[in-house]
Order: C-alpha cells, then sequence, then structure tokens
C-alpha cells in the first residue's frame, strides 16, 4: 500500500462515499455466497447517514479516498461489528487489518467485554481474516436461509 493512510470516525458527509464501499463490497459477497437478498445492498446513502449519527462508524482513508468502513453498535458491555468493507481495489493491503485494530481499540476504551458478528461460513477468505485477528466461530445459524457464521472475540 503507497500513501497515507488513517483511520477515522465518519461524519454523515461521508455518508455517499461509505456507500459505495458497501455496494462494491456486498455485491461481490453477494456473487461469492450466492446471496442476492442482502440488507446491506438496499441501504440508501440516507439510511447509512442515520447510521453514521446513531452508531460508532469508522472509515479509512486512503490518500484522501475513503477505502474502507465498519460499523459498530454497542449495548452494555457487548458489541455487534456490521458493514465491515474495504473497496475491492484497496484489498490484502492491511487497510482491514488497520480498521480493526481501531475498532479493537476503541471497544476496549469502552469497556466492551465481546463483540460479535455474522459472515457467511462459506467465505473462506473472511473466514480466516476473522480467525486471524482473534474472532472464533460460536454458532452457524441459517436464519436467513445461507450458512452464517456467528463469530465472536473476546476482550
Amino acid at each position: 500500500m503507497s500513501g497515507q493512510l488513517f483511520i477515522r470516525r465518519a461524519t454523515a458527509q461521508d455518508a455517499p462515499a461509505v456507500f459505495s464501499i458497501i455496494q462494491k463490497a456486498f455485491n461481490e459477497y453477494s456473487k461469492i455466497t450466492g446471496q442476492t437478498n442482502l440488507e446491506a445492498l438496499r441501504e440508501t446513502v440516507e439510511d447509512i447517514a442515520k447510521e453514521i449519527e446513531t452508531k460508532t462508524v469508522y472509515i479509512a482513508v486512503l490518500n484522501d479516498i475513503i477505502v474502507g468502513t465498519v460499523r459498530l453498535s454497542i449495548e452494555g458491555d457487548e458489541a455487534y461489528l456490521s458493514r465491515f468493507a474495504v473497496d475491492c481495489n484497496s484489498q490484502n493491503a492491511g487497510i482491514g487489518k488497520a480498521l480493526m485494530n481501531e475498532v479493537d481499540t476503541y471497544l476496549k476504551e469502552m469497556r466492551v467485554k465481546r463483540v460479535t458478528l455474522h459472515t457467511s461460513s462459506k467465505h473462506d477468505v473472511l473466514m480466516r481474516f476473522y480467525y486471524g485477528i482473534g474472532f472464533y466461530v460460536e454458532a452457524i445459524e441459517t436464519d436467513r436461509g445461507y450458512l452464517r457464521a456467528y463469530m465472536v472475540k473476546e476482550y
């Protein structure tokens, strides 16, 4: 990765760029998993702006361009991670890991004891990524019509 990467909290003005990254990444996820009815692909820019206002949303900025995002909901000492996406042209450059390192730091500061997420258990690249940063599979769920790993990371 060449250039300056930094991670920061998203603002409502970032919503169009976040929308674009989510659309690209979740279309790719859809192709890999065979799932066409993904909630992430139905979100509008306005939906994302509202989420930025009500949840913790981080973005990765490389050379002044938003190339990654992740969303967190915190309740008590537990957090749920969603909408993790890195621009297709910027993958395998450490951006996802940098986003997740920022998430870990923030969640520890917020005294979160565990963070959970769902991902397709058939998406081997994502499964390996999450294992590599300390998540484990607690359950496999089929509530959305496909095999989703419910993953946990404890602090």
